[in-house]
């Protein structure tokens, strides 16, 4: 019992000092922490010229609730994984509205006197009825009209009494009367035709005809024989129906499509098998709060008048988006907030990419950015991904607070394997080589396993293995295979081929998709010997693994 006590103290004392660490990682400002990895040079580097590879680029997609999923081909076809070529296309689709026949309000000519009087004969006594300009419509008697007509008769008379006169003032004056008396009547809307039959009667007309200023259909008549009609008094409205309007409601996510000057086609129920063309003339300005709807006007062309006001049909209008690039309509995971999509890294490893998009055009969306042209994304199954990488980002935690060296099982236990850490808290002191570099001897050969860079960061990493004989010579002729992944519940491994090169060198490029220790185990094989397997352990954003047992 008293061994014991000095373990417990120093677990305790250990477990302290690992909680302090996190929480100054977590407390330290993001404006002054830098990834570790990114300036360290190696002495390969060192012997090119101190200068480091280009560092793999980290989507900003990949954030403390995203990280890289790894999903083994089998459980990808368990789940239904299926992916697509992000590429440019036509993008073409159709906006398809029920819209309704109403009149072309430039075409609606209203009818009003600029006098008062009352209505003898009726000619236009209907609603609905055709007439064409010049035909009487109504003959009215006014007073007022009478008057003026008289007026412009006595105006004649006087002028025809002083035409001997000596002063050329006198003439001048009775003729300012006549055309005073003539200008009076056409302001009334007499016309000069019906004020020279006047002078030529020399008698005041007692009704006054009046005539359709256009050609159209009645669609208004208060008017009726026997009525007192004033100024303000609209005696008929008449329509020319030559070309209607169609007023469709498109809902609001289709606004973005219709512009002026596109054409459409409608059909009507009446008319099956026949279409109409118009254009787009109008976009009305507001939107219907209940429908959630815009109102667009057609202009229609119906010169055999089969469109007739208040009838409905079904219009389409076709949008043409140009070429543009398109993401498939199934690869984009919207959660309000933000769009997400997976694109395939390879060997089983998808990357939540942050994405925006333009409008939905048919099954794809216009992307604005966030993806390239040839990436592969997944269409299916991404649900499932998501969920996967969503968990990899909380178990990658442990990592982020400087405990990646902790066996997820281990964890689970409340266990804690320290490796070749001493229990005084201190590591093992290693050369400065070992920091780039793991040797492992076994059946009479030397592999040594490095990465570039050489303190392995999130992406793309180049594992390079070297193998030599025990009589010191490089091995050339093995086939070398690498598996990698992360020791924790539910990481599949996978296996990629090493490229063969100089020296007993073998190498291969993979994929590190979070921070945290990955097993790397390398396979030799060898003509007529047994196969080799050796496992080295790296910390992906920190260098080799100091913690054994992983």
């Amino acid at each position: 019992m008293l061994k014991a006590k000095p373990t417990r103290w120093v677990l305790i004392s250990f477990g302290i000092l690992v909680v302090i660490g996190g929480l100054v990682l977590l407390m330290e400002p993001k404006g002054h922490r830098e990834p570790k990895g990114q300036h360290e040079v190696s002495t390969n580097e060192a012997e090119q010229g101190g200068k480091p590879p280009a560092p793999t680029e980290i989507p900003a997609a990949i954030t403390s609730t995203q990280a890289y999923a790894m999903v083994s081909p089998r459980k990808q076809q368990l789940i239904g994984v299926t992916t697509a070529v992000v590429e440019k296309r036509s993008l073409e689709t159709t906006v398809r509205a029920v819209g309704r026949i109403e009149y072309d309000e430039q075409r609606i000519t209203h009818v009003n006197l600029r006098i008062s009087g009352w209505v003898e004969d009726l000619f236009v006594d209907y609603t609905g009825q055709v007439v064409r300009k010049g035909e009487p419509l109504f003959t009215l008697y006014s007073p007022d009209l009478v008057a003026s007509q008289d007026e412009l008769l006595l105006a004649l008379r006087a002028r025809e009494k002083v035409k001997n006169s000596p002063l050329s003032e006198v003439h001048q004056q009775a003729d300012q009367l006549v055309d005073a008396a003539r200008d009076r009547l056409r302001l009334w809307t007499l016309t000069n035709q019906q004020i020279d039959e006047i002078v030529r009667r020399g008698k005041a007309n007692t009704y006054l005809t009046i005539y359709a200023p256009v050609t159209g259909y009645v669609i208004e008549k208060p008017v009726f024989k026997g009525m007192f009609v004033q100024p303000e008094t609209r005696v008929y409205s008449i329509a020319d129906l030559s070309q209607v309007w169609m007023n469709a409601e498109i809902y609001e996510f289709e606004v973005p499509f219709v512009t002026v000057g596109q054409l459409g086609t409608a059909t009507f129920t009446a008319y099956p098998g026949e279409q109409f063309h118009g254009r787009v003339s109008y976009i009305y300005p507001y939107l219907n709060q209940e429908a959630r709807t815009v109102k667009v006007r057609l202009e229609m062309p119906n010169p055999t008048l089969l469109l007739k006001p208040e009838m409905y049909g079904t219009v389409q209008i076709a949008v043409h988006r140009g070429v543009q690039l398109a993401l498939p309509e199934g690869a984009l995971l919207d959660s309000g907030t933000r769009k997400l999509v997976f694109v395939t890294r390879g060997e089983g490893l998808f990357e939540p990419r942050e994405v925006t998009v333009g409008p939905k055009i048919g099954a794809y969306y216009e992307v604005q950015k966030g993806v390239q042209a040839g990436e592969r994304v997944v269409t299916s199954g991404n649900f499932l991904i998501d969920s996967e990488s969503k968990l990899m980002a909380a178990t990658n935690m442990m990592g982020s607070l400087g405990m990646g060296g902790v066996k997820m099982e281990q964890a689970q236990m409340g266990k804690m394997d320290m490796g070749e850490m001493n229990m005084e808290g201190s590591q093992k002191t290693t050369s400065k080589r070992s920091e780039f570099e793991q040797h492992k001897q076994a059946d009479g050969l030397s592999i040594s396993l490095s990465t570039q860079p050489a303190s392995p960061r999130i992406g793309q990493n180049v594992i390079r293995v070297t193998v030599i004989n025990k009589d010191g010579k490089p091995v050339s002729n093995a086939n070398v295979q690498l598996t990698y992944t992360m020791p924790m519940p539910g990481m599949m491994p996978a296996t990629v081929p090493m490229k063969r090169g100089k020296d007993g060198t073998y190498e291969a490029t993979v994929n590190l998709g979070m921070a945290g220790q990955w097993d790397l185990t390398i396979t030799v094989e060898r003509p007529g010997q047994t196969n080799l397997k050796e496992t080295f352990s790296v910390t992906a954003g920190g260098g080799m693994s100091g913690m054994q047992g992983m």
